[in-house]
Formats: structure tokens, sequence, C-alpha cells
């Protein structure tokens, strides 16, 4: 039966969604094309008509799932009065450790996803790119150059934080390397105006990112 334009665009955004969750719970190598459309409730066949191969459907759903995260990400510390406390609480927390499928693509797929195709990773790359971008104007630093390393840093804490404390049998070893980064995280925060409100569908810039005082 052939299916609406409608129908078949809801059936695309059904896919993408199942595949960015189960991804990052069993990893890209752990399902493949045909339990995927199962668990999207949705035939074999019909992959093909979406997307031209998995490694298509990893790059979309990856890419997706970056965004979404750091949309989330931004508009949470966007109402915050103390934005690094903030993503360290958030990002570190334990229901954050424990729900893979849920939470950060780079976390959750970091080392499978340098053994990608250039397509996949370049996708991450460039919605990793605004975030590593808002960080920087939320710490400290008496120059661009230093503010942006400093964000650099504070990014690559949490997610190996989030890798650790997932990787070790330890439950109290996994509790310390949450709470050891974000201490550290907290220790970054800078003074900083009221954030301006980027609209809706638009990118956020470099001006528009909010300014801290030197320090």
């Amino acid at each position: 039966m052939r299916v609406s334009r409608a129908q078949a665009a809801e059936n695309r955004e059904r896919i993408l969604d199942v595949a960015s969750r189960l991804f990052r719970e069993r990893g890209i190598d752990g399902i493949g094309v045909a339990d995927l459309m199962k668990s999207a409730g949705l035939t074999h066949g019909g992959f093909y008509g979406h997307f031209k191969s998995k490694d298509d459907l990893v790059a979309q759903a990856c890419g997706r799932a970056a965004k979404k995260m750091c949309d989330s990400w931004i508009r949470q510390l966007d109402q915050a009065s103390d934005p690094l406390d903030t993503l360290a609480d958030t990002y570190l927390a334990t229901k954050h450790r424990d729900n893979a499928g849920r939470g950060c693509t780079v976390a959750a797929l970091g080392s499978e996803l340098a053994r990608q195709s250039s397509a996949v990773r370049h996708v991450v790359t460039e919605e990793i790119k605004p975030f590593i971008e808002y960080l920087s104007g939320i710490v400290q630093g008496n120059s661009a150059g230093l503010r942006r390393e400093r964000a650099i840093a504070v990014y690559a804490s949490l997610v190996g934080a989030i890798v650790i404390a997932r990787a070790v049998d330890d439950p109290a070893l996994s509790n310390e390397a949450l709470h050891a980064v974000a201490n550290n995280v907290r220790s970054k925060t800078a003074v900083r105006e009221s954030p301006r409100r980027v609209p809706k569908g638009s990118k956020r810039t470099a001006s528009q990112v909010p300014r801290i005082a030197k320090a």
C-alpha cells in the first residue's frame, strides 16, 4: 500500500527518533537496520525509501540527537543565575549517567564516532561547535582564546566524567568521578550579564553569546 507524503514524513521522524535513542543505548554496531525498523514499528523493506544506507541514518540520527541535547542545555543555562553550576548539576547527574539513550551523544558514542565515516563525524562536529562557543561565554578568562580553551576543557571534562562513571563497576568510584568533575567545573564560572534570548529558529552567533567580566 502506498503511503501519503505526510505518513512517509511521520515514519521518517519515527525512525530517526528510535535510531538516535537505540544507537546511544546499544551502540552504533549494537543494532542492525532490521531490528531498528522493528522497534520503530515499521518493515525492514521500507528503510531504503528514507535513507541511502545505515551510515546515512547514523549521520542524521546522531546529528539530530546532538543538536537536541545542545539546544536543551543552552535553554537551561540561559535561565540560570549560575550557569556552570546548573550545567554541572544536570549533565553530571546520576539520572544522565543511568540513561544513555536519552543523554549526550558524544558521551554515549564517543569512541564509536571516532571510527565512523567522515560524514558522521562532520555532522556531530558541527553540532558540538555552537555549544563550545556558548561555554566560552560563561567561563573565566581575560581573552577570547583563553575562554575558548577553558570551554573546550570543561566540555571534555563533562564528557569524560560520564564515560568513566558508566564504564566502571564500582558505584562509589562512579559517583566520585561525577562529583569531582562537577566541583572542578563549578570553579570555572564567570560573572556575566543577563543572557539575550536568541529568536526561535535562528542560530546563536558569537555576538549573541553572553558577555562575561574579565577575570
